[in-house]
């Protein structure tokens, strides 16, 4: 944890500066004037705006930390970030419409419930052919207790933060026992072959760049695995930690129930930040809750010949389709991401389960065409 004598977040809050005041009206009259489908342009109305101008929280963080990359991109889905613990609280006239929108319906006056896994045994296989499911991953964020996210962290908070979690995964044992690799330092040819297997992380793309997401780069960035390369971990890509289970083929059920037994070892070393009402705190307002990212590469072919359609369908099961790669990237090889949507609201096991569910109807779609 901080110290407490010198931990931003026991500053009393203050109103931001004349010149970040400036920007800010500056920057905001510009965006009045784009087309812009995010969510952003959506809630950000005078009212609100002038509302949240001039507020901080006790962290240092402004309005302009919370909405800057999506003032610069337009095109962004959601485009707001977190700048840290507080910021849900201070701008939550903004952020609260933004939540109920994305999280179908969780509203000012919902209560995300208490954390429960169920039971890793009656999750069924996804795909018990295998032919269409070509890997499964399971993967969670967290962020550690009394430290602010990217765009108010210091260096030194990069640096604190990756002495902790790399203390902590480096404590696992059995299957999970592994390695912790400090981006920084890492040669070259190491780094590009962990990208190209779909292990590690590049350095952040222009909406994480706008969002102040990637400063002092790679300081305090590296990447955990076990053995069997079954169980990663990033430290401060864009969280402080998420934590990756994940396999080839559609056992849903194995790498469910390593991902619980690897976060509940960690639970006993570090602290993450969590809110009564929003779950567990993380820099993206899309990833609140229970945080639990679900997911597939899977093939289908027939599907996949209208991307509009496909897209269609897995909605109407609260699933996303992306790229190969994640969020803003392109399919590759015909192979695309499809994950769960809704991480607020429900349980643990009940996201999952949306995801398994959505998955064997997107196959029965595929198969009856």
């Amino acid at each position: 944890m901080c110290d407490k004598s010198k931990c931003c977040c026991k500053k009393k809050a203050a109103k931001v500066d004349p010149a970040t005041l400036q920007k800010l009206e500056s920057e905001f009259a510009k965006f009045c004037e784009v087309e812009s489908k995010s969510l952003l342009k959506k809630y950000l109305s005078r009212e609100v705006f002038d509302k949240l101008k001039t507020k901080k929280t006790r962290f240092g963080s402004s309005l302009l930390d919370v909405i800057q990359s999506g003032l610069k991109n337009p095109d962004s889905g959601v485009g707001l970030y977190a700048c840290d613990p507080e910021a849900y609280q201070t701008f939550a006239a903004l952020f609260d419409p933004v939540i109920e929108d994305y999280h179908r319906g969780f509203k000012p006056t919902d209560v995300h419930p208490p954390p429960n896994w169920g039971d890793p045994s009656k999750v069924p296989s996804l795909d018990p052919q295998n032919k269409y499911v070509i890997s499964t991953r399971v993967r969670c964020a967290r962020s550690l207790e009394n430290f602010p996210f990217n765009p108010t962290m210091t260096k030194q908070h990069y640096i604190d933060i990756q002495v902790k979690i790399s203390t902590a995964l480096k404590a696992l044992d059995g299957e999970l026992k592994g390695q912790y690799y400090p981006l920084e330092g890492m040669d070259k040819t190491t780094q590009q072959k962990l990208i190209d297997d779909h292990f590690l992380f590049k350095e952040g793309d222009r909406f994480l760049q706008d969002a102040r997401a990637c400063e002092f780069w790679p300081t305090g960035r590296g990447i955990f695995y076990n053995d069997a390369k079954t169980l990663l971990s990033w430290c401060n890509e864009e969280d402080h930690m998420r934590l990756i289970s994940m396999q080839k083929g559609g056992d849903l059920s194995a790498v469910y129930k390593r991902l619980i037994d690897a976060l509940t070892k960690l639970e006993r070393q570090l602290k993450f930040s969590k809110h009564d009402r929003l779950g567990f705190l993380t820099f993206c307002p899309t990833n609140l809750g229970t945080t639990i990212r679900a997911s597939v590469h899977i093939k289908l072919p027939k599907l996949a010949q209208d991307l509009a359609k496909f897209e269609e369908i897995a909605g109407a099961y609260n699933l996303q389709v992306r790229g190969t790669r994640g969020e803003h990237s392109e399919s590759e090889g015909g192979v695309y991401d499809v994950s769960n949507k809704r991480r607020m609201g429900l349980t643990e096991f009940e996201a999952l389960m949306e995801m398994g569910n959505g998955i064997a109807e997107l196959i029965k779609k595929e198969e009856s065409m």
